[in-house]
């Protein structure tokens, strides 16, 4: 069985006391070279790897984020709606507004919706959003709800 006091003695290496005379061997300027930036205190270059080429120089470049974006379009499916409808996310009782829904999601602040024909709906609703497709409003009007385009 091992004890604590059978354990090696020499647990920790002893740590160089560099700038402690010329015998140390780091004596005079302690290991640092003579002058320059490096060889004062408290100095950390950032990103320099020591002449490798840095990270950020290796990665390639990509894009940039435009002041000017244009909005960016999102479509969603009758389907989709019906689902929200049918796990009461979406109140039928007033005029569901897509992109509002859609900016509590955390979606992109400029964004255009499209409500596309793709499924069925089948509660009476009045959807407002930015276009519809004819088939999408077709189905809606079909079910007795109204379309509402966003000025």
């Amino acid at each position: 069985m091992m004890q604590l006091n059978t354990l090696n003695k020499k647990i920790h290496k002893a740590k160089k006391r560099v700038g402690r005379g010329i015998g140390s061997g780091l004596g005079k300027t302690s290991g640092r070279g003579a002058k320059g930036q490096k060889s004062r205190s408290g100095v950390a270059i950032k990103a320099y790897e020591g002449g490798q080429m840095p990270l950020y120089r290796r990665l390639p470049k990509r894009g940039f984020n435009s002041l000017y974006k244009k909005e960016k379009n999102v479509a969603i499916n009758l389907d989709k709606i019906s689902k929200l409808i049918d796990a009461k996310k979406l109140d039928t009782s007033k005029s569901i507004d897509l992109r509002k829904y859609l900016l509590s999601l955390k979606a992109p602040k400029k964004i255009k919706v499209k409500v596309l024909g793709t499924g069925d709906l089948k509660v009476k609703v009045s959807i407002l959003a930015d276009q519809f497709s004819k088939s999408a409003q077709a189905k809606i009007e079909k079910a007795g709800g109204s379309v509402e385009l966003v000025k």
